[in-house]
This record gives structure tokens, sequence and C-alpha cells, in this order.
């Protein structure tokens, strides 16, 4: 089997509702970039990348195409099956960008799968259940909203809430806190994300502030030295996401008993073939963790499961999805989607998705 075209496009995922509101940035759509790779048996593999936005870390979307410009015309004529090939191909091509080279491990998986008639999943060991749990993220707001949203969530069969904090006084933080825990039910898990706004004095406030109150805070400072060196002296779990970069970051931070546990995105680390490996660290050293992305179609939501599904599910904190936020599926048939809280693992070759490309702008071809 060989490589005989890449497609390159871009789409607009528009966001239902108010807008995405997170401590440092505000988004109402989000341009993600989808890979087609076409091979001469007939199969095509689709991946997927779609940062949030220009801010929320380096990676940005005219970056991923930029990046999928130079590394595609390296790979026509290789062999998709050899996949750890390819992808060494795509270092060879272009240093670091993990994020772009993510849809291409996407794709890869995705006609492997398709090639042995197999699911993503099955691929990777099996599925350890035939659905997982999903996590809704609520948005910053009052306390009153927070609260009402909280209860509206778990009426919906969420059973963890990651509600957003952060780019404001830090006592309304508090405060957020304090009247979620006043209206949740005991079974519903909590984390304190504030995707890297506050200090280290901020978070040891709010953290000793609410010690009383059984919550995760989630990557409350930018960068690992601040964790690091704030980790003594809080009074909850401490979960990594926007500094979990990579498999060298996230094993340093398990053995510097930094992070408690991670929330880990797909296309950050460089796609499905890294998560596994990131995967199979959590399970050595007990760490609970999440299968997520920054966001995403039905494509990024499919690996996202896939991934989800071989995690033990003691550690098992969930899978995001962007699913509750748009409302354009790629993929009317098999689209990715959560029901009562979970979502089922695609039983669908590769994926299990395939997008319908007339919705897509084509932004560069290879062959």
């Amino acid at each position: 089997m060989k490589i005989t075209e890449i497609h390159i496009y871009q789409h607009d995922l528009e966001i239902k509702g108010k807008p995405y509101k997170m401590s440092l940035s505000e988004v109402k759509s989000l341009d993600t970039t989808i890979v087609e790779m076409v091979t001469d048996s007939g199969i095509s593999g689709f991946g997927e990348v779609c940062p949030l936005g220009p801010t929320y870390q380096e990676a940005h979307a005219l970056g991923a195409r930029a990046a999928l410009s130079e590394i595609a015309p390296k790979l026509i004529g290789m062999n998709p099956l050899h996949y750890g090939k390819v992808m060494h191909q795509c270092d060879l091509a272009l240093m670091g960008h993990l994020y772009a080279k993510a849809a291409i491990d996407m794709a890869l998986w995705d006609i492997i799968g398709k090639h042995y008639s197999a699911p993503i999943s099955s691929l990777l060991g099996g599925a350890k259940r035939a659905k997982v749990p999903s996590y809704y993220a609520i948005s910053i707001d009052s306390p009153d909203e927070v609260a009402r949203m909280t209860i509206e969530k778990e009426a919906q069969g969420f059973t963890r809430l990651q509600i957003k904090v952060g780019g404001r006084d830090v006592e309304e933080d508090i405060a957020v806190a304090r009247k979620v825990f006043e209206v949740k039910k005991p079974t519903t898990t909590v984390a304190l994300d504030a995707n890297r706004a506050l200090t280290t004095t901020q978070v040891m406030h709010l953290s000793q502030s609410c010690r009383d109150l059984n919550f995760v805070l989630e990557q409350p400072c930018d960068k690992y030295q601040e964790l690091k060196a704030i980790k003594t002296s809080l009074c909850h779990p401490l979960y990594m996401d926007e500094s979990a970069k990579d498999l060298p970051n996230i094993t340093q931070s398990i053995v510097e008993g930094v992070a408690d546990g991670f929330g880990i995105k797909v296309t950050r680390v460089g796609g499905i073939s890294a998560m596994r490996s990131i995967i199979d660290i959590c399970h050595a050293h007990q760490k609970p963790l999440s299968c997520d992305d920054s966001w995403g179609g039905d494509l990024v939501a499919a690996a996202c499961v896939h991934l989800g599904g071989i995690v033990n599910p003691s550690l098992s904190r969930g899978i995001w999805i962007a699913a509750p936020y748009i409302d354009e599926p790629y993929d009317t048939l098999n689209s990715v989607q959560i029901n009562d809280g979970w979502i089922d693992v695609p039983k669908g070759p590769g994926l299990g998705v395939v997008p319908d490309t007339s919705m897509f702008i084509l932004s560069q071809s290879y062959s």
C-alpha cells in the first residue's frame, strides 16, 4: 500500500449559544484543519487538529496548515501501514509541531484500522468497556450561574464537572467553588481549571481557603516550575494539563512528584501513538487521566473516545469532546455524541467516522 495523495482542508466550527469563556480568552468560533490521506488501495484515512484559538498555547490553525504543507509532500509514496517510518519521516521533514503531526498520525491509524477492518481501540489492545464517561466544562461565570449549570449538567447525566476559574479576583473563584458544593450531588466530582491564569500566591490562597472542599486543581499556574514550587503548599490534588506537553515532560512530573493526575490533549502530545505510550505510563504509576483535546469535530472526538476506552476504568477521569458546544456533525450516521453523560466507543473500522469532505474548504493538495 502507498500514500498517493494528501488533502488538507479548513473548516470553521461555530460555537452554539454563549461564547466559550476561559480565564485568558473567549472564543465564538474555532478554525479546524482536516487531513485526508489517500492510498492506492482505495482506502482513505482522516485526521484533525483544532487549536483552541491562537493564544491558548503555541499551536494555532495557520501554523498547523503551514506545518502540514512542509510535511505532506515528503510522505507521498510511503506505506501508511508502517506508521513508525512515516512519523519518523515527519520528524525529518520538520522539527517540533507535534499538534500538526498528530493529524497525520490520526489519519495513519484510521487507514490501518480500515485495512484490518478493526476499530482503533481494538488495535490498541481493546476497549475495556463499550462506553466511556464524559465530563462537562462550565465556562467562567458568576457563582449563581455556575451553580445553575451544575444542576443542569448533573440532570443530563454528567458525574464529573470541570469548573473554569481564573482571570478575575480569586475571591470570586472561591465563591464559585463554595456555591457549586452547596448544590452538587455527593457523587459528582469537580475539577477547578484555571488554564494557567493564577499566580502561585492566588492558587495557594484558593486551595487553603477551600481546604474543606474535595476538588482537583487543574493547571492553576502557567509554568511547570511554578507548579513544582507550590505542590507541597496545596490542600488539593494537582493535575497537569497545558504543562503536559509531551512524554518526557509527563514522566518528569511523575518522577518529581508534581502531578497527581493529567488532562491530556491528544493533538498536543503528538497523536494516538504518543497517547498510547502516555496511557501505559499512567497505568504503571497509577496516575488518573482524561483523554481530551483542545477542540475539534467528530474526528478528534473519535480519537479521544478510542483512547479513553483503553484506559483502566479506575484511572479514567472521563473524555471531553466539543460536541455539546457545536452542532455540525461530519458524519451524520456515526457522529460522536454524548448520551446521559456517556459516549459509545465507535465500532466501525479505524476511527469509525467518515467525514463529508464537501463541508470543508480545500486548502492544499499533494500527490
